[in-house]
C-alpha cells in the first residue's frame, strides 16, 4: 500500500481539483472528445505541449549533450520480422480476463489490485480510521470498486492482502487466476465471475504497403531502430567504445484497460538510452566516481518477496560495492536519472529505486531498477534502468548475419591453440552436392572437445559421423580424404565481441504527470485556485507581463519587454484584461508561470518595473537590463529567487484582489 499523497506544501491531495484545472486550463484533453472519446488517447493542449518539450529539453542537456551521446530518430512502423525476433510478438503481453456475460475485459493484475485494496479500505472504515475517496472520473467508474463495504478482516488476511499487493508485479498469468479464485475476486460491477487470465498481445498490428504482404506493427519502444543501427553509430563514432545512441518519439502499446488518466495511455512519448558497453572488466564506467555519493532509496527483490516495501537509503557507490547494483554502469546510471528527476523539480521524498522481482525481469537481463514516483494513483513506474546485456544485438546478428560487433586491436597478441578442421574444397562439393554448404556449416559450428574427439575417430575409423539435421537421417559420414583435423597454434591480433546494453528509458508522459501532482498547492487564502509550482527552466510560460491598465502609454513598455524577452528565449505572454492585478496572476498560477512584469504609472517614468515571484509573491524592482537578466538566470538555472531579491530592492503593493475571477 502507497503511503498517502500530499501536495507540495504538505497538505491533503485533491486528485479532483488538480485534474479539472489541467483539463480547464488545457494542459490536456481526451482525443476525440466531441465525438464521445477513446479510451486511452489524449491531445495535449499549449501549457502541456510546451512543458513536454521543455522537460525533454532538460533531458537532451542533461543526457545526450553531457554524455555526448549520439541521437537517433527511426521510424515507428517495424516490420513484423524484426519483432519477431526481438521476442516482443511472441512475449510482448499482459493478462487479461473476461466477463464471458457482457463481454466486459479487464487487466487481470489491475483487477485483482483494485479489489484486494477495496477490501482494504473497507477493513479501514469498519476500523473507525480515516480513509481518504477519490473521486474518479464517471466513463472509468465501471470498471472500478464502485461501493466498498465497511468489511472488518481478520488481520492475517488483511496482513495477507497487503503481502499480495506488494508483490503484485511479481505474478504470471497462472498466478493471477489462482489469486482471483482463492479471493473470489470477480466483476467489481455485477459480480459474474472472470474466465482465468489468458495473454493478450499489446502491439498494434498493421500492414506494410498496398498488398498487405508485410506484416508490421507500430513500435512499442524507440529501443529496436537503434540496435539495429548499431554497427553504423558505431562506424560514425570511429569504432570508440564505449558509446551511447538515443532517441526520442511516440511508441504504443494496445492497453487492455486504460487507466489512471495520462498514466496508462495507448500512445505516449519515450525517451530511451542504449549504452553500449565492454563486458570484460565488469562493465565500469569512467565517470562513476562523478555520482558515487548520491543518495538513493532502493527497494530490492529480496524485501518485495517478503511481501514488504521497506526501502534502504544508500549512496549508489555502496549499493554497487555491495552488488546489491549490478555493475557501475547501471549505478551510474540510476543516479544521473534521479539528478535529471530532482532538476525539472520532482520532490525528492517521492522517489524511489525498485529493483525487478524474477518474473518481471527478462531472461536475457543482468539488473533491472524502475524509478517509480509516488502519486495519488500510488508507486508509478516512470524510468526503467536495465541491464539488457548481449541479447538484442546478438538476435538481431544471428537472424541476419549483419555483423552487430566490435572489433578493436588487442595490445598483445593472443595466442590460441585449438583443432581446426580443414576441408578439401574440390572432392567436398561432388560428394555432398546441394546439402554441401549445410555439411560445411555443421562441421564449423562442431565444438572443441568435439573435434578432438573426433580427431581420435579419423585415426582409428579413417572417417567421421557428426549430427546435420536435415541431411537424410540426420547423419552424416565424411571420410578422411575430405578432411583434415588438427591441432595449431592461432595468433590473434584482433578481439572481436558482441557490446552489452545498459538501456535508461523514459515514460515522459507519466514523468509529465507526477511533476504536476509534485508542484501542485493552493494558498491558504485563496484554496479555489491551484498553484503549479514548476522551476522556471521547464515551466511552460516562464514570465507574465501585466500592464497596471490599459491606459496608452503602457502599450510601447509592453511591446518592448516581449520583444527583449523573445530575444533572449524566454516565453511570455501578456494578460491586459480587465481583471486586478491579483487575480490575472493568480490564473496564471495555474499554469505554472514563474515570473511576472508589472508595467505601472512608475514605469512609464524612470524605465523601471516590478518582477514577481510565483510561489512567495514577492516583488523586486529594477530597470529594463536588470530584470531581463534576473529572469535570464532564473530560467537558466543560474540563479535562485534568493539571490535576486538580495541583488535588486524590494516593492510593496500593487497586487490585491487575490481570488476567483
Amino acid at each position: 500500500m502507497a503511503p498517502e499523497m500530499t501536495t507540495l506544501k504538505g497538505k491533503a491531495f485533491d486528485r479532483a481539483s488538480l485534474e479539472s484545472l489541467m483539463r480547464r486550463r488545457m494542459f490536456y484533453t481526451p482525443s476525440f472528445d466531441i465525438y464521445g472519446g477513446v479510451s486511452g488517447l489524449y491531445d495535449y493542449g499549449p501549457p502541456g505541449s510546451a512543458l513536454t518539450n521543455n522537460i525533454i529539453d532538460v533531458w537532451r542537456k542533461h543526457f545526450v549533450l553531457r554524455e555526448n551521446m549520439l541521437e537517433v530518430d527511426c521510424t515507428m512502423l517495424t516490420p513484423h520480422e524484426v519483432l519477431k525476433t526481438s521476442g516482443h510478438v511472441d512475449k510482448f503481453a499482459d493478462w487479461m480476463c473476461k466477463d464471458p456475460k457482457t463481454g466486459e475485459i479487464f487487466r487481470a493484475d489491475h483487477l485483482v489490485e483494485e479489489v484486494l485494496e477495496a477490501r482494504i479500505k473497507g477493513d479501514k472504515e469498519a476500523r473507525g480510521e480515516k480513509i481518504e475517496v477519490e473521486e474518479e472520473d464517471l466513463k472509468k467508474k465501471k470498471k472500478k470498486v464502485k461501493n466498498i463495504a465497511a468489511v472488518k478482516l481478520d488481520d492475517a488476511v488483511r496482513d495477507e492482502y497487503k503481502e499480495v499487493l506488494n508483490k503484485i508485479d511479481n505474478y504470471n498469468g497462472e498466478e493471477l487466476g489462482l489469486l482471483m479464485k482463492k479471493y473470489d475476486i470477480r466483476n467489481p460491477a455485477n459480480n459474474n465471475e472472470l474466465t482465468p487470465p489468458v495473454a493478450f498481445n499489446l502491439m498494434f498490428q498493421t500492414s506494410i504497403g498496398p498488398s498487405s504482404n508485410l506484416a508490421g506493427y507500430l513500435r512499442p519502444e524507440t529501443a529496436q531502430g537503434q540496435f539495429l543501427n548499431f554497427a553504423k553509430l558505431l562506424e560514425f563514432n570511429q569504432q570508440q567504445m564505449p558509446f551511447a545512441s538515443a532517441s526520442i518519439g511516440k511508441s504504443f502499446r494496445n492497453e487492455i484497460s486504460p487507466r489512471q488518466g495520462l498514466l496508462r495511455v495507448r500512445e505516449f512519448l519515450m525517451a530511451e538510452i542504449e549504452h553500449f558497453v565492454d563486458p570484460e572488466g565488469g562493465k565500469k564506467h569512467p565517470y562513476f566516481d562523478e555520482v558515487k555519493d548520491v543518495e538513493l532509496e532502493l527497494l530490492n527483490r529480496d524485501v518485495q518477496l517478503s511481501g514488504k516495501a521497506d526501502v534502504e537509503t544508500t549512496t549508489i557507490g555502496k549499493a554497487v560495492e555491495t552488488g546489491l547494483v549490478d555493475n557501475e554502469t547501471l549505478g551510474y546510471f540510476l543516479a544521473r536519472i534521479q539528478l535529471f528527476l530532482l532538476k525539472i523539480g520532482i520532490d525528492p521524498k517521492k522517489i524511489r529505486f525498485r529493483q525487478h522481482m524474477a518474473n518481471e525481469m527478462a531472461h536475457y537481463a543482468a539488473d533491472c531498477w524502475d524509478a517509480e514516483l509516488l502519486t495519488s494513483f500510488g508507486w508509478i513506474e516512470c524510468v526503467g534502468c536495465a541491464d539488457r546485456s548481449a541479447y538484442d544485438l546478438t538476435v538481431h546478428m544471428k537472424k541476419t548475419g549483419a555483423p552487430l560487433v566490435v572489433r578493436e586491436p588487442r595490445k598483445e597478441p593472443l595466442k590460441i591453440e585449438e583443432w581446426q578442421c580443414d576441408l578439401d574444397k574440390k572432392k567436398f562439393g561432388p560428394k555432398f552436392k546441394k546439402d554441401g554448404k549445410t555439411v560445411e556449416a555443421a562441421i564449423e559450428a562442431l565444438s572443441q572437445d568435439l573435434r578432438e574427439k573426433l580427431s581420435l575417430d579419423l585415426q582409428k575409423d579413417g572417417k567421421i559421423t557428426i549430427d546435420v539435421p536435415g541431411v537424410g537421417e540426420g547423419k552424416v559420414e565424411v571420410p578422411k580424404e575430405l578432411i583434415t583435423i588438427e591441432k595449431r597454434t592461432r595468433v590473434e591480433n584482433v578481439r572481436e565481441y558482441t557490446p552489452n546494453v545498459i538501456e535508461p528509458s523514459f515514460g515522459i508522459g507519466r514523468i509529465f504527470y507526477a511533476l504536476c501532482e509534485h508542484s501542485y498547492w493552493s494558498r491558504e487564502q485563496d484554496e479555489a485556485r491551484g498553484v503549479l509550482s514548476f522551476p522556471p527552466t521547464i515551466a511552460p510560460t516562464k514570465v507574465l507581463i501585466v500592464p497596471l491598465s490599459s491606459h496608452a502609454d503602457f502599450k510601447p513598455f509592453v511591446r518592448k519587454l516581449s520583444n527583449k524577452l523573445q530575444d533572449i528565449g524566454v516565453s511570455n505572454r501578456v494578460d491586459d484584461s480587465g481583471a486586478s492585478i491579483g487575480k490575472r496572476y493568480s490564473r496564471n498560477d495555474e499554469l505554472g508561470t514563474p515570473l511576472g512584469i508589472t508595467i505601472d504609472f512608475q514605469s512609464v517614468k524612470d524605465n523601471t518595473f516590478t518582477l514577481r515571484d510565483r510561489d512567495s509573491t514577492e516583488q523586486v524592482r529594477g530597470g529594463l537590463d536588470e530584470i531581463c537578466a534576473a529572469i535570464s538566470d532564473l530560467v537558466e538555472g543560474r540563479e535562485k529567487w534568493a539571490d535576486i531579491s538580495k541583488r535588486l530592492p524590494k516593492f510593496e503593493g500593487q497586487e490585491e484582489g487575490v481570488g476567483p475571477s
